[in-house]
């Protein structure tokens, strides 16, 4: 399977919104022995063999920037021979409040543009999800979505974004060891 974090690559977008799937990535990696990334498929790329699961697995962040993940999830599926169905995109959601963590299989891009170009680049929307939830701006936020996304959340929003990043990556291991549907109605539930 392909775990693939969206966000935005550099410094700059480090600790942004759009980049928990980075976040999430990163922890998983940190949990299954650290394995090396290296550069291919404009992502960098590492392959892990956590002891739960039958088979080595894909953990990706696209280095295309968000609205173009589609262009580094498509080649690494191809070179892989998996289908959009053995593929998970851990995404930022606007319309879960913060902390939340769901799993869903295909549906609309809700405006995301990453999932807009997963969805252009593999001719399908059916693709596994990890929806991470941010919330919406407040009223008085004064931006607009774009500029919503790519700050950082305010310290006191931390906690919860680390009890989120925890929360998803238990959840992508429940994923590898009983299946999605069964790890959905689990994670969805206790969300």
């Amino acid at each position: 399977m392909i775990l693939a974090g969206l966000g935005n690559p550099g410094v700059r977008y480090e600790k942004t919104r759009h980049n928990i799937g980075f976040m999430v990535i990163d922890l998983i990696a940190e949990r299954w022995g650290r394995p090396h990334f290296g550069s291919k498929f404009h992502s960098l790329v590492a392959l892990a063999e956590p002891s739960f699961a039958s088979g080595r697995q894909v953990l990706l962040k696209p280095q295309t920037f968000m609205n173009l993940s589609g262009d580094a999830l498509a080649p690494a599926l191809a070179f892989y021979k998996l289908g959009p169905d053995e593929v998970l995109v851990l995404h930022d959601e606007l319309d879960l409040p913060l902390g939340r963590v769901q799993l869903k299989q295909g549906g609309g891009a809700g405006g995301h543009n990453g999932l807009k170009s997963i969805a252009e680049r593999l001719g399908t929307p059916n693709f596994l999800r990890l929806r991470l939830g941010i919330g919406r701006p407040d009223a008085d936020f004064k931006g607009d979505i774009a500029s919503f996304v790519l700050e950082s959340a305010p310290p006191s929003d931390a906690p919860i974004i680390e009890k989120m990043v925890e929360a998803a990556a238990v959840a992508v291991e429940e994923v590898l060891r009983v299946g999605f549907s069964q790890a959905m109605n689990h994670v969805n539930r206790r969300s």
